[in-house]
């Protein structure tokens, strides 16, 4: 029975945490207003780097904040508040901009390092919980992330003031991103060792089959010559070229089998009579996750590649796809 009481007072407490951060993070739409404007436009008149600093709690959340700014366009880093106080402010250059988190905004090593930072000629947005406290009036410009309660029971652990900090950090960085036209490519330029950068840099001369790695026949050749080569190749397919090597049309595994329930002699059948004219293609320079979302829509499992003059340059199928972890 009194695991049972445990469970529920676990799942109660759960929920109301998350209801309190819900609201905490909702709370500050109202707030998005002319002074975040003003922030996104300090950043973007940077000349320097953006340097996000805090300590404690809000150095965690100051240090995710420098990394999806970097990630998104905007050159920035994390400098720790402490630190800064004993060289790091080195690090600090007159054309930087500085965004300092304190949910308290009295912060003792923020604000010696402050003073040090405005004699430079740096600028200084001050995220704090407090558009009263110090640090907040230092500021060139203060976004309050003020929460109404904290969702710790005791109302002391930096709780849903820090999904809030972080939640209004990153609308910033989304704003930032926006006002650069930062793209899906510049994005994948910044993650080429992810999951996401082999989507978005990876291009079909990639991972295609090349020279004679690609399996094709001529227009006049035999059924029997087309299985030959699709055996040679193991790409299930074989492409039908002419002369000129344009593509004529594409014979697979499933067309054999269609070609085998007719029960005609294939010594005897010419491939351009069972071939299928006009197959899908792509284009070498469009990227591989284009090739996937084309055999996907179209149900098939081999593309042939062409140039703009509709010449045969590569082909590839799902194998090579998966190979190459675009899928």
């Amino acid at each position: 029975m009194n695991q049972v009481r445990g469970c529920a007072k676990s799942l109660e407490l759960a929920r109301r945490v998350l209801r309190i951060e819900a609201e905490a993070v909702s709370a500050l739409i109202a707030r998005v207003d002319e002074r975040f404007l003003a922030a996104v436009d300090c950043v973007l008149g940077c000349r320097g780097r953006v340097i996000v600093s805090g300590i404690g709690k809000s150095g965690h959340i100051a240090r995710k904040l420098a990394a999806t700014l970097a990630s998104t366009g905007t050159p920035a880093y994390f400098v720790h508040a402490a630190e800064a106080n004993h060289g790091d402010l080195g690090m600090i250059q007159r054309e930087d901009v500085l965004i300092a988190l304190s949910y308290s905004g009295e912060t003792q090593e923020l604000l010696t390092v402050v003073p040090m930072i405005k004699r430079r000629g740096g600028r200084l947005i001050a995220l704090t919980g407090n558009p009263e406290s110090s640090l907040a009036r230092l500021a060139d410009v203060h976004l309050d992330a003020r929460v109404a309660e904290e969702a710790c029971p005791l109302n002391l652990a930096p709780t849903a003031s820090t999904t809030a900090a972080l939640a209004l950090g990153d609308a910033l960085a989304v704003a930032l991103l926006d006002a650069r036209g930062f793209g899906p490519e510049d994005f994948a330029a910044s993650h080429p060792g992810g999951a996401l950068g082999r989507r978005l840099l990876t291009r079909v001369r990639d991972v295609m089959r090349q020279g004679d790695a690609i399996p094709a026949v001529p227009e006049d050749a035999t059924l029997a010559a087309a299985l030959v080569e699709m055996t040679r190749a193991g790409l299930g397919m074989t492409a039908v070229v002419t002369a000129e090597r344009r593509v004529a049309g594409i014979y697979t595994d499933g067309d054999l089998r269609r070609t085998l329930e007719k029960d005609g002699d294939l010594r005897r059948i010419r491939i351009a009579d069972v071939m299928t004219s006009h197959p899908h293609a792509i284009g070498p320079e469009r990227l591989a996750v284009e090739a996937v979302e084309r055999m996907d829509s179209l149900r098939i499992n081999q593309l042939l590649v062409v140039d703009d003059e509709g010449m045969l340059v590569g082909a590839l199928n799902t194998h090579d796809l998966l190979q190459a972890r675009v899928i």
